[in-house]
């Protein structure tokens, strides 16, 4: 008692703004005002407490909303009579006490003989993000996340989601519920006098109600409309004159399916607590009606929205072991009793071999008679004959008259025929047979020689190898060719052909096709005015000389001076060696091959004209 005294005459220390929200949920026994609590931090200094409970009726619910500082601190329940929270000790209800934090309950006081006290550790620390999808038009939806993690992706698609109903639909993802509905809701007293002052505030969003049992009655009932899913809120409140009767008071909430969404049962109904439950008003799938619905059918059932395969359009004997399902003429869909005499399957054929007497329906099983041998060790056994005839022994020996050792009396194989074996039966042949048992005059004899089809001395007639092959050397075996090869036994077509000529590139007459150089074959183009041709090749020594000691025969012609020059080189001439004028003489005029007058241009034929009537050809080379 000193220690309450004490809390009440105590500030209660301040702390950062920067706290966390704290819940204190103390559910009261019949002795409130014995009850108190404080959290105090490690060096013992109080933050918060409560008290003053004495105001509270029996059994009452007590939430207590704090802001405490992060960190470790302690949380003590007392009482001052010293029997805890034991109120069922003296024939109540015992109380409990729980501190909540972030959803989380971090003290669960649910032994309520504590006696004095109780302490409790208790670790206040920030509330961690809840992360979650946080649109309600997702499927993902998490009502209680503070934090979107962007895990919505898959937008509500309502319908009937029960793939049992009659209409389900296999695109939706939320089930279609019944927005809202009448609920029962049943007031209850045990003695039946009645809830006095007592009172039920039912709460569901904005809307409030509020129900008590006004007659001298054992229940009494409401009709209430509620919304779903939204959750409903039930509080019990009682007045100070109505502590005695609270414990005879009940209630109970049934939705139109007949399910109770929540039921509390006196006695001990405890007052001031707010009990919260969802509702369900039920879905708009369509329960399956089970019947016949074709309309063309017998026991067509209007009412039925799945057909159970029960539909018959024509009742009869429907069971195949009676004769009438074979005899009514049609195939019954639906037993209406008319199956009366059992069917008897068998041969009703009176000559055939299993004439069954009994038989009323024939089972195309007939079998006639068939005469034979019976007996299975003779010779002609007859596996399908019925009725005996006579026997023949059996007889062993080759019955293949296409075989050496054929038997013509053996009417049963033994097994050992052997077959005809043609072949060569002279050993001193080449092709001795030995397995033979029949000559087919095939006898080759031995031939001796090459035997190799690779060799150059191949014997397609010898059987016999003497090892005189010789192989084949490829080449070429004209000695007049290029290539010829002299130890070649086997021409390959590979000889080329002697090709003399001029095989330096650089003469007039070089010939690509040569393959054995002529070089005195060969032609040198001196590139004088003359052009090429005989004697104009470089190669002729008295060519060279003449155009050497006088230009005008290559830049001009070949005139009689440079032929005598030239037959005075070779030796030929016999006179004096002519000498050419050297007259002075104007140049006039130059012309083109057209005749047009034209400067001195390089690398092209000109015409000079001089005053003497001359006219010279000249080519002026770069």
């Amino acid at each position: 008692m000193k220690k309450l005294l004490l809390l009440l005459l105590l500030p209660i220390l301040s702390f950062s703004q920067n706290c966390v929200p704290v819940t204190i949920v103390i559910n009261l026994d019949q002795y409130q005002d014995e009850t108190y609590w404080t959290i105090e931090d490690t060096s013992g200094n109080m933050l918060t407490y409560g008290t003053n409970y004495g105001g509270e009726p029996d059994y009452a619910s007590v939430v207590e909303q704090r802001c405490l500082p992060p960190g470790p601190l302690t949380f003590t329940i007392y009482d001052t009579y010293g029997d805890g929270l034991n109120g069922a000790l003296w024939g109540g209800l015992d109380g409990s006490y729980y501190v909540v934090q972030c959803y989380d309950t971090i003290v669960s006081g649910t032994n309520a003989a504590f006696g004095s006290d109780t302490a409790h550790a208790i670790l206040v620390a920030p509330c961690p993000p809840i992360f979650g999808c946080m649109d309600s038009s997702y499927v993902e939806f998490n009502p209680r996340a503070d934090t979107s993690d962007g895990s919505c992706s898959e937008l509500k698609t309502y319908g009937c989601t029960d793939s049992l109903a009659y209409n389900y639909d296999s695109i939706a993802n939320t089930m279609s519920l019944v927005p809202a509905c009448d609920y029962i809701l049943t007031l209850t007293d045990l003695v039946g006098d009645g809830w006095a002052a007592s009172n039920l505030e039912v709460t569901q969003g904005d809307s409030v109600w509020n129900f008590t049992l006004d007659t001298a009655a054992y229940s009494q009932d409401y009709t209430i409309n509620l919304k779903a899913p939204e959750p409903v809120s039930f509080k019990f409140s009682i007045s100070q004159q109505a502590f005695q009767s609270a414990a005879h008071c009940g209630f109970k909430l049934t939705n139109p399916l007949g399910m109770t969404m929540i039921e509390v049962i006196p006695p001990f109904i405890q007052p001031l607590f707010k009990r919260t439950v969802p509702t369900y008003c039920g879905d708009y799938c369509i329960d399956r009606i089970f019947g016949c619905t074709d309309s063309l059918a017998l026991n067509y059932v209007d009412t039925a929205n799945t057909d159970d395969g029960s539909c018959y359009h024509a009742p009869g004997c429907t069971n195949s072991s009676y004769l009438e399902y074979y005899t009514q003429g049609f195939i019954a869909d639906y037993n209406n009793g008319d199956c009366q005499t059992e069917a008897i399957w068998g041969c009703t054929d009176s000559t055939a071999f299993n004439y069954n007497a009994i038989a009323n329906i024939d089972n195309g099983g007939c079998v006639p008679v068939i005469l034979g041998c019976m007996e299975s060790l003779a010779f002609n056994f007859d596996p399908l004959a019925n009725t005996p005839d006579t026997c023949i022994p059996l007889i062993y020996g080759c019955t293949d008259p296409t075989m050496f050792n054929f038997s013509v009396n053996a009417n049963t194989d033994d097994g050992g025929c052997e077959p005809y074996v043609f072949g060569c039966t002279d050993s001193t042949m080449f092709n001795y047979n030995p397995l033979a048992n029949s000559d087919n005059s095939s006898c080759i004899p031995f031939i001796s020689g090459c035997t190799d089809p690779s060799m150059l001395n191949y014997n397609p007639e010898a059987n016999t190898e003497d090892f005189s092959c010789i192989a084949y050397i490829y080449g070429c075996m004209d000695d007049t060719a290029l290539n010829y090869d002299s130890l070649a036994n086997t021409d390959n077509g590979s000889c080329i052909e002697v090709v003399m000529g001029c095989l330096d590139p650089g003469a007039y007459n070089y010939e690509s096709t040569a393959n054995v150089n002529d070089s005195l074959s060969c032609l040198y183009n001196a590139n004088c005015i003359t052009g090429a041709g005989n004697p104009y090749w470089l190669n002729d020594e008295c060519y060279a000389w003449v155009i050497s000691v006088d230009d005008y025969c290559c830049e001009n012609e070949w005139d009689t001076i440079c032929q005598a020059t030239y037959d005075y080189c070779d030796g030929t001439w016999s006179g004096p060696l002519l000498t050419r004028t050297q007259a002075k003489k104007e140049l006039i005029m130059i012309t083109d091959l057209l005749g047009r007058p034209t400067k001195e241009i390089k690398n092209q034929l000109l015409f000079y004209i001089y005053d003497d009537g001359s006219v010279e050809r000249k080519i002026i080379k770069q």
